[in-house]
């Protein structure tokens, strides 16, 4: 059975090589996808997997992510629809962001998007770009498999995800201190690190979430 995959066009970047990426991943899984770019309720409804690609920063992503749609990646989410966010997309799953002024999150994951005070403490520069590793417990999740600790994402940001739960987040880095790289809550996960530009990482990552089954529900 064909999947239909949306990745959810919010006018924002990334949105076509989020596309090609998985894609290219269904095509090396051998899965049968249909995958278009759209910022439709109807489509967003429809999806058999949601994909919010995000560039730039939380509030302008935040505040591009509202009325129909948002009513629609929520109720299309709490129905079970599986759901990735890509970097600012990840992000949007916090309760709330401070880049540029407080803004409201989804609220689907604990914790509030800041500013990354302890590498700047440390001295690092910002934003935190490049190839970073990824540190987990072998095989703590199903979207990690065939994936090894110590391997690498890449990156592009200055704000992370603070005070969140750590029962949400199944793999972080370290960039002057713990950085959470996913998140996973339910048939909703994120990855802080760009899948479509992290090469065999990011393409096994696809894969996984493309087979994905989550056992529980979103829980709001």
């Amino acid at each position: 059975m064909r999947q239909k995959i949306v990745v959810v066009d919010h006018n924002g970047g990334n949105l076509a090589s989020a596309s090609t990426s998985v894609t290219f991943a269904a095509q090396k899984a051998g899965l049968a996808i249909d995958v278009i770019i759209s910022g439709a309720p109807a489509d967003i409804m429809a999806a058999d997997r949601l994909i919010l690609p995000g560039q730039g920063a939380f509030n302008h992503c935040a505040k591009a992510v509202q009325g129909p749609l948002l009513t629609a990646l929520h109720a299309a989410t709490e129905a079970g629809t599986p759901y990735l966010g890509i970097c600012v997309g990840m992000q949007l799953m916090a309760a709330r962001g401070l880049e540029h002024g407080e803004t409201t999150g989804f609220g689907w994951i604990r914790g509030t998007v800041d500013i990354m005070t302890e590498a700047r403490e440390a001295g690092l520069r910002l934003p935190h770009m490049g190839w970073n590793n990824l540190e987990f417990e072998p095989d703590a999740h199903p979207l990690l498999r065939n994936i090894a600790p110590g391997e690498h994402g890449y990156f592009v940001h200055s704000y992370a995800l603070q005070d969140y739960d750590p029962a949400d987040v199944i793999a972080s880095t370290t960039y002057g201190g713990k950085v959470p790289a996913i998140v996973a809550r339910g048939n909703r996960c994120g990855t802080q690190f760009h899948v479509e530009k992290s090469q065999h990482v990011g393409i096994q990552f696809l894969i996984n979430f493309l087979t994905w089954s989550p056992s529980n529900m979103a829980v709001i």
